[in-house]
């Protein structure tokens, strides 16, 4: 193996492809301006497409600047396992069914029904 290797380069130290016959995507200067005054210019290649804010060093959103002001969507509240839950049953039927399985329960530990266990 010692005979296979390359004298004289570190591992992953250095790349050994050259500069030549590259030629660099077009770029284009953006402009974000922060609500608290900062401004950040960022290189984009011309055939990205431009996020409409940008995370400013401070921790605000910055907004592109010219931009036409973005909409917000109306956002549906998520659906709980209980709303499932009350698409497919209604009160009454799930009182009856609570009632069912406290039955069983109370049943498998050897309590008569209509008599509970005092704490």
């Amino acid at each position: 193996m010692a005979e296979r290797s390359l004298r004289g380069s570190r591992l992953g130290a250095l790349s050994m492809e050259t500069d030549e016959n590259v030629v660099p995507s077009e770029r284009q200067i953006t402009t974000y301006v922060c609500p608290n005054g900062h401004v950040i210019e960022l290189p984009f290649s011309v055939e990205a497409e431009i996020p409409p804010t940008w995370e400013c060093r401070c921790g605000a959103d910055a907004q592109l600047k010219d931009a036409p002001e973005a909409t917000i969507k109306a956002v549906k509240p998520a659906r709980t396992h209980w709303d499932m839950l009350l698409e497919r049953r209604s009160i009454p039927e799930l009182e009856e069914l609570l009632e069912e399985r406290l039955t069983l329960l109370r049943a498998a530990r050897g309590i008569k029904p209509g008599k509970r266990k005092s704490a």
